[in-house]
Formats: C-alpha cells, sequence, structure tokens
C-alpha cells in the first residue's frame, strides 16, 4: 500500500478526513483506493486514458501547466512604485490570502466545501511564511499582495481586492523573480492552473515556457 499511495497529512489538516495521495496510475492502486475511506488525489499524464479512474469513481478537477523560465530569457518589466518587503505582519499575509485562490483543485472539487479548501492554503502559507519564504508587495510603500516561494519555485501570489485588475502582477513578478535569478538560481519554476488565463498570459510576458502538464483527478469515499 505505501508503494501504490501516500497519506497527505497536510490535506488532512485542512479538511477534517482522512487524505491520500495515489502515487501509481493501475488498476492495483486504485482498487486499493476503493477499500480506504476518505479523499484521493492522483495525478495523470493528459494523454493517458481515463476509462480506469471513471470506473473506480474518480472525477477531473484540473490541469496544471509548468511553466520555467530560464535567466537568459526572462522579459523584465519595471515600475519604480512597485517594491519587496521582507519584515511583513504574519496576520496581514493571511488576510490577503483568504478566499483568492478560486482555480484551485480544492475549491473546484464539487465534493467539498469551500472552507476547507481556504484552510488549506491559509496553512500552506503560514508554514511558508514561518520559514521565511514570503515577500510584500508594496505599492508606494503601502502593502499590496505577497509573493511566497520555495528555492527557485513560485508557489503562491495574491493581491488585496483594491489592488487587483490595476496591472500590477507583471511589475511585482519582475521584481520577486529578478531576486530569485540573483540569488544564483538558473531557472525559476511555477505551477499554475490551465483555467487560471490571467496567469498563463502574465507568465508568458515573463518569458515563462510551458513545459510539462498534469491531470488531476479526485475522489470521496465517504
Amino acid at each position: 500500500m505505501e508503494e501504490l499511495m501516500r497519506e497527505t497529512p497536510w490535506d488532512k489538516r485542512a479538511l477534517g478526513i482522512d487524505t491520500y495521495e495515489l502515487l501509481v496510475h493501475s488498476e492495483e492502486a486504485l482498487k486499493k483506493s476503493d477499500a480506504v475511506k476518505g479523499h484521493f488525489t492522483i495525478k495523470v499524464n493528459p494523454l493517458d486514458s481515463k476509462a480506469l479512474l471513471h470506473e473506480y469513481g474518480f472525477y477531473y478537477t484540473d490541469t496544471l501547466l509548468a511553466p520555467v523560465c530560464d535567466k537568459q530569457q526572462f522579459i523584465s518589466h519595471e515600475d519604480e512604485k512597485l517594491t519587496l518587503m521582507y519584515n511583513i505582519n504574519r496576520d496581514d499575509v493571511i488576510a490577503i490570502s483568504q478566499g483568492a485562490y478560486d482555480h484551485g483543485r480544492f475549491h473546484r472539487d464539487f465534493k467539498l466545501e469551500r472552507s476547507g479548501a481556504d484552510q488549506r492554503y491559509d496553512n500552506w502559507l503560514g508554514q511558508l511564511y514561518d520559514e521565511n519564504k514570503v515577500w510584500g508587495l508594496a505599492y508606494e510603500g503601502e502593502l499590496a499582495g505577497f509573493f511566497a516561494f520555495s528555492e527557485n519555485q513560485v508557489l503562491l501570489q495574491a493581491f488585496k481586492p483594491e489592488y487587483q485588475g490595476r496591472g500590477l502582477s507583471k511589475y511585482f513578478w519582475s521584481k520577486a523573480v529578478r531576486v530569485l535569478f540573483d540569488k544564483g538560481y538558473e531557472e525559476v519554476k511555477t505551477s499554475i492552473s490551465a483555467a487560471n488565463l490571467a496567469m498563463v498570459n502574465l507568465v508568458s510576458s515573463l518569458g515563462f515556457k510551458f513545459k510539462d502538464a498534469v491531470d488531476i483527478y479526485h475522489k470521496l469515499n465517504e
């Protein structure tokens, strides 16, 4: 069982139920999931047949894209009104995060409560903050959003409502990604939902290239 699936305690803390990820797309693994109560995730190649997944009760929730930007390909956009803040209040960051992730696969899972999906992101962001992996995004000195990362991987980013829709994202991403390159990384990666067209367009404008994709399916055994 350990080779076919693993527990995901970070999801369990947010959802309040047992959670697992299947590690192998095979009938043996899918049969194992039938015998266990809880919530299941499996990530599969978009070109794989989904017949067995449907047979065993799995349903589609998202397609994740994996954009990558090489240092030489990076297209920077500059605005002097925008700065990064390295010392920000934890509660301020969490407040910005709340309700910001409609494209997340747990938010799109029709069998789950939105509150649990929101809590999952809050928990994740809080952990990254405690590890000093969250920067504030400031507009004219005022906190406008945050940028969360781990090494060269961009993980989470959101703005306060009053700063959304103002075309600021490419400038903030430019500053933050430039700092990651300055730390010595030769490439910066991220992961975004294919349904999040605003983010697809944003990372494309910065020189990111799309090199991989994965379909994500869920199942809930109650």
